[in-house]
């Protein structure tokens, strides 16, 4: 009895691991990318606070021999500035694997980004310009993370440009380990990252 429990746990266990493998290698078709990255359709102009912040401002010093000053200052001590809040740009982050400290593109990666070719040039994103971020973990020295991002956002841009995207709609930008996906783990894999951004 105890030994066909322990076999179905470990078929169960064996079973989740591979569903778990399999979705942390699935990638995401040309549909999907050309969803997460197509540009809000624009909101109509209306009047309205919403997007709208309320700062407060200090009350200015007051004369405190002047009774009618005290009450000016106060009912004037709150005052209200509008500020739009910025529009976030479409963005996809990819996990892109390359080879130990190099610029080469694994071949388990391609596909991904033969998907994100054919998205690029769809219909829906081709009058739009991206940016190719090339980011890496925390792990060694800043100016070498920020230098492999580096080759590694222009490779990816190279590959791009290769499979039928302009270069003109393309800027390759490194940000080594300045933006952190998963800050509270600067050596996790979900920081070295590849993350397209709609310039539009």
């Amino acid at each position: 009895m105890k030994t066909t429990t322990l076999k179905i746990l470990l078929v169960g266990l064996a079973a989740w691991a591979s569903a778990c493998a399999h979705a942390q290698t699935a990638v995401p078709s040309a549909q999907q990318m050309i969803e997460q990255l197509k540009a809000p359709a624009p909101v109509p102009r209306l009047r309205s606070l919403r997007n709208l912040t309320v700062e407060t401002t200090a009350a200015p010093v007051a004369d405190t021999n002047n009774a009618s000053a005290q009450i000016s200052t106060a009912s004037n001590a709150i005052a209200t500035t509008a500020t739009a809040v910025p529009a976030v740009k479409p963005s996809l982050s990819l996990l892109i694997q390359f080879d130990f400290n190099s610029a080469q593109i694994r071949s388990e990666s391609q596909q991904a980004l033969l998907n994100l070719s054919h998205a690029l040039n769809s219909p829906e994103l081709a009058p739009s310009k991206f940016a190719v971020e090339g980011h890496t973990d925390a792990k060694g020295q800043a100016d070498y993370n920020q230098k492999l991002s580096q080759q590694r956002a222009e490779a990816v841009q190279a590959f791009l440009v290769k499979n039928g995207v302009t270069v003109a709609r393309l800027t390759a930008a490194g940000k080594g380990s300045t933006q952190l996906a998963n800050a509270a783990n600067p050596l996790g894999a979900e920081n070295r990252r590849v993350r397209i951004v709609n310039l539009d």
